[in-house]
């Protein structure tokens, strides 16, 4: 009884929550967003404040111009999905890291061992495109979200399990958290990159960006990562799922690289 009705209320609270939908911007979806988005962009922008008080910033000039042309062509585009974003784009100094990030409200870093992947402003626009699309599509939103009814599943599976035997509860409980990681959160990841790569693409090419600079440039990537986990178990679709559904997108990207 005690499981009944604690799966009751979460499939209630689920009901209630699904007030707070979104469209995301290009592809039109509807997602799940839990969090207001003012409380997001504030906490990181204090988290990114933080991080450029505890990582050292580029003073490369060429990366940081490289940059900021690039990040506000790909804003300029982005902005009338976005248009209370504050825009920063920030060049942090660590060449072991091939690697890139955006935050909710428009706080942009790449790491300076990036460019030895994007060696073009092509290349870099999938990059910043990519990041850009991640903030527009509200993807920290919805993922956060997600965690949230994971965490209020596991916690009506806790309380409507207390009468069972211990060692049967454990297993129960890790089954759930097995389920919840495989089954919902990494998948949802993996299309919050598929779709941040639709939309990125095509920013890059309205920016004036030539699109077709993604297939090289993600082959390059998939081939720093060699050793990564299988598919189904990574955040990240594989680089032959890349490559194919980006491929499917190169005609529309195109005709808005040449039309902009």
């Amino acid at each position: 009884m005690k499981f009944i009705t604690a799966s009751a209320t979460l499939v209630l609270s689920a009901l209630l929550f699904s007030t707070g939908c979104h469209t995301v911007p290009q592809t039109g979806r509807s997602a799940l967003h839990l969090v207001p988005n003012d409380q997001l962009t504030s906490m990181s922008a204090a988290q990114f404040g933080q991080l450029k008080q505890e990582t050292p910033i580029s003073r490369d000039l060429t990366y940081n111009a490289m940059l900021r042309r690039v990040g506000d062509r790909i804003a300029y585009v982005a902005d009338p999905d976005m248009p209370n974003a504050q825009w920063e784009f920030v060049v942090f100094e660590d060449d072991s890291q091939i690697n890139a990030f955006a935050m909710p409200g428009g706080k942009v870093a790449v790491y300076t061992g990036i460019f030895k992947v994007a060696k073009t402003e092509d290349d870099l626009a999938i990059v910043v495109g990519h990041e850009v699309a991640h903030v527009a599509a509200g993807h920290g939103n919805e993922r956060v979200s997600h965690q949230l009814l994971a965490a209020g599943g596991a916690l009506a599976l806790d309380i409507g399990t207390s009468d069972m035997d211990s060692g049967d509860r454990q297993l129960l409980m890790a089954a759930y958290g097995a389920g919840a990681t495989v089954g919902v959160i990494l998948p949802y990841s993996r299309f919050h990159e598929s779709e941040a790569d639709e939309i990125g693409l095509m920013y890059a090419a309205k920016a004036g960006y030539d699109p077709r600079a993604a297939i090289c440039f993600w082959d390059r990537m998939a081939a720093q990562s060699q050793g990564a986990p299988p598919e189904f178990l990574s955040t990240h679709p594989s680089g032959a799922t890349r490559a194919r559904k980006l491929q499917e997108l190169m005609p529309k990207a195109m005709e808005a690289y040449r039309n902009r």
